[in-house]
């Protein structure tokens, strides 16, 4: 079969080929909200960026929700994959879809009722407030739409197919910064603009995605002997949760941090939400090798090949230290202009030093998330999950802590020096985990099933 060469190539090469989409998508997903950010940025006023910015931590959680949820799910469905099995594979794809569009509906009616209050417990600047809580409403209202995008991405992913995504995500992304511009430069929108713009843009993406996932999936033989079961969806809940957690670490870390930084006034928000928009393009395509590590994980267990698993790994990490050396390299040399793209010439000398400040810190350790993302995409792939949750509670603990405890008193710099403190302590301790092997013991037994 044409979609197995996560099972039979070199492993770098497999690595890399099944990666590439998946980077050069999330590029494109982070493209938008780096959109959002400059053109609200350089268009509306800094406040704007400040309101955007104070909303991307509280977002981020719930798309790590959904990531997170998809990626547990698609280990599932890629390990019944690598055994052949697709009766079950269908079942358990139908179980996932329908799990999140309840789940999605749930956090939606959540979200919109509750967001003015989450944003005043955050202690947001009052003069940005209104703003927040606008973006936020009309940003739920298409939870649905990314929960089910997100999923899809993630099947395909499980069936070798992680190209597709990255089509669907072009156009995405595309359409929604033309979107951004009409609805803020043409029409004066200024945050329901973008928000608007976003929801549009994962709306259509959401639905042309089912229509083809599902036409993918009646090529394979087999059909799912019912459309919801629910042990598939334990197994899938079982690796989903801590990958949850996993993926969520650092978004709630920010949001708990949050309320730190916007002490420091709107102009530091808005410089330091610059830089966190910067901070997310960069760990794209470490977020993106562990994402693939998992799936590549699952299906070479699935096939009784944990040899395989350990040559992935350590191609994982080679891949890691080449990206870790260009974002290095750009940040140090162009963190400046970098922060201007967002802030423009008005932006304030506050705001742009704690942008620039932050970046030009950050730049020299991204290869340590992306040590870890490697190390935890490993065990998540082969459903060793003993110390997965204990590492990332350990990776949020030492963030919140160091930002929570001494930025107040020693500066808002405190904030962005905990954050690779985290990332190290966070693989140690996965690290470690692997080196005891105890991960294979996750191989199904030969002739059971995965």
């Amino acid at each position: 079969m044409e979609d197995d060469y996560l099972l039979r190539r070199r492993p770098l090469y497999a690595l890399a080929v099944f990666a590439l989409p998946i980077i050069l998508g999330n590029f494109f997903q982070q493209t938008y909200t780096l959109a959002d950010s400059a053109i609200v940025g350089r268009f509306v006023s800094q406040q704007a960026l400040a309101a955007v910015g104070a909303c991307y931590a509280l977002t981020n959680i719930f798309i790590c929700v959904a990531i997170g949820g998809g990626i547990g799910a698609s280990v599932v469905v890629s390990r019944h994959f690598g055994a052949g099995e697709y009766e079950r594979m269908k079942r358990a794809v139908l179980t996932a879809l329908w799990a999140f569009l309840a789940l999605s509906l749930a956090l939606g009616c959540f979200g919109f009722l509750a967001g003015r209050q989450i944003m005043i417990l955050l202690n947001t600047p009052a003069d940005i407030l209104d703003m927040t809580v606008e973006y936020l409403g009309i940003y739920f209202l298409g939870l649905p739409f990314l929960f089910m995008y997100n999923v899809l991405s993630s099947m395909f992913n499980a069936l070798g197919k992680s190209r597709i995504p990255l089509y669907f995500l072009i156009f995405s992304s595309l359409f929604n910064i033309l979107l951004d511009f009409i609805l803020v430069t043409r029409f004066g929108m200024g945050v329901a603009g973008v928000a608007w713009a976003t929801l549009i843009a994962q709306g259509i993406s959401a639905i042309l995605s089912s229509f083809v996932f599902l036409g993918q999936l009646r090529r394979l033989p087999g059909r799912p002997s019912a459309f919801f079961d629910r042990r598939e969806l334990g197994a899938m809940t079982r690796i989903a949760l801590p990958s949850i957690l996993q993926q969520s670490t650092v978004s709630i870390g920010m949001l708990l941090v949050q309320s730190v930084v916007n002490g420091f006034g709107s102009e530091a928000l808005a410089g330091f939400s610059a830089a966190m928009r910067i901070e997310s393009l960069c760990i794209v395509p470490m977020t993106s090798i562990g994402n693939a590590l998992s799936s590549y994980t699952a299906q070479n267990l699935g096939a009784r090949q944990p040899e395989r698993v350990v040559q992935g790994y350590r191609a994982a990490n080679g891949m890691v230290i080449g990206c870790a050396a260009v974002i290095c390299l750009i940040l140090e040399s162009f963190h400046g202009p970098i922060i201007r793209l967002f802030l423009g010439q008005d932006g304030t000398a506050t705001a742009l030093a704690t942008g620039q400040d932050c970046i030009a810190f950050m730049g020299w350790f991204f290869c340590l998330i992306g040590f870890k993302m490697a190390v935890d995409g490993l065990l998540r792939g082969s459903g060793d999950m003993a110390l997965f949750t204990v590492a990332n509670l350990v990776n949020l603990f030492i963030r919140v802590f160091v930002a929570v405890v001494f930025a107040p008193r020693l500066g808002i710099a405190l904030v962005w020096y905990a954050v690779p403190m985290g990332w190290l302590a966070n693989w140690i301790i996965s690290f470690s985990r692997y080196r005891t092997g105890r991960w294979k013991n996750h191989i199904p037994p030969s002739g059971a099933k995965a």
